[in-house]
């Protein structure tokens, strides 16, 4: 897949400025679960996703993406990387899925590929994105923490599964928090998983609805600062005509993962419609508020919560396999 057209906007100097899957985190995970099965399996992924991040600079954000998709429906357990076949349409094909970045598909394929040929039918795709996207995060300046591993590779992939269970840009606060709430997530975590955005990018096509003819009397929504809508509104011009068109989430630190995001939100400088929302909202301001002063208790956080997540709906022993392939289920 090609990689989308990336804007880095230069702001003038006025700116300154399916079923439901229990939360129950596993006990059957252990971070030496490949310890005598695959002893080189951390090096393998390390070196895979190191090399996939230099050439390819956007992998760590998709493959952030990737693991928050994978793990929100029914659990982390690829499912997402299954592909559709003439029978069945697998959820990397819902509406929501489409936009996935391909390198963070592929940067999974590599490193079990590699791992395929050192310890053959060992280490599953669940296991190898959830590995590679702390890797990566890592890489990017963010915070390490654990991964305990022995997750399955799901037996099922099914696109219908994915509506209800992925917060949608348009969606109020409401509405996302109350997905987060379905899998045992708190406001708080919610808030600092979101944080995630200091890293990536969005299609225009995702917030054109609030910087056009946002009413009768504003172009777009107030809630950004002026300069910054005006200079969005150039940037995407052309969206209608190229889908492909992005920004990045963080137009001041778009390299680095650090709490920036925060503090752009809290000036009118987020780009969604969600950003807005946290930063009005008053069950999310203060959790905003902190976390833009505060990078370490940002990273305190953000860590618990990948910690909880990654561990959501796993699937173990029988529940899964271990696929051959990361796009298809085993014969």
């Amino acid at each position: 897949m090609a990689s989308p057209l990336l804007l880095l906007l230069t702001l003038s100097a006025a700116l300154f400025l399916s079923p439901t899957v229990h939360s129950q985190r596993s006990s059957y995970l252990t971070t030496a679960y490949y310890r005598r099965s695959c002893p080189r399996f951390e090096q393998i992924v390390q070196d895979t996703t190191t090399n996939k991040q230099i050439s390819s600079p956007t992998t760590a954000a998709a493959s952030l993406r990737l693991f928050f998709h994978d793990c929100f429906v029914g659990g982390c357990d690829a499912s997402v990387l299954i592909s559709s076949t003439r029978f069945s349409k697998a959820e990397r094909d819902a509406d929501i899925n489409l936009s996935l970045p391909g390198d963070g598909f592929d940067v999974v394929v590599r490193a079990k590929t590699a791992l395929e040929l050192n310890c053959p039918g060992v280490v599953s795709c669940a296991d190898i994105l959830a590995v590679a996207t702390r890797n990566l995060v890592v890489m990017m300046g963010g915070p390490f923490y654990t991964v305990k591993l022995g997750r399955k590779d799901s037996l099922t992939s099914r696109s219908a599964d994915v509506e209800g269970n992925l917060p949608k840009t348009s969606m109020s606060m409401n509405q996302h928090i109350e997905i987060f709430k379905s899998k045992g997530f708190s406001v708080q975590e919610m808030v600092a998983l979101t944080g995630a955005h200091t890293i990536g990018f969005s299609h225009c096509k995702e917030f054109s609805s609030i910087l056009y003819n946002y009413s009768r009397t504003q172009e777009s929504d107030p809630a950004y600062y002026s300069e910054f809508a005006k200079s969005l509104r150039n940037a995407c011009a052309d969206y209608k005509k190229n889908p492909t068109l992005s920004v990045f989430n963080d137009v001041i630190t778009p390299n680095k993962f650090d709490n920036v995001y925060y503090n752009n939100v809290r000036k009118g400088l987020g780009l969604l419609k969600s950003d807005h929302d946290l930063s009005s909202d008053l069950r999310t301001k203060d959790y905003v508020d902190l976390y833009s002063r505060n990078q370490s208790e940002f990273f305190r956080a953000f860590v618990k919560a990948m910690e909880k997540m990654s561990e959501f709906g796993v699937k173990t022993g029988r529940q899964g396999e271990v696929r051959r392939r990361c796009d298809a289920f085993n014969n």
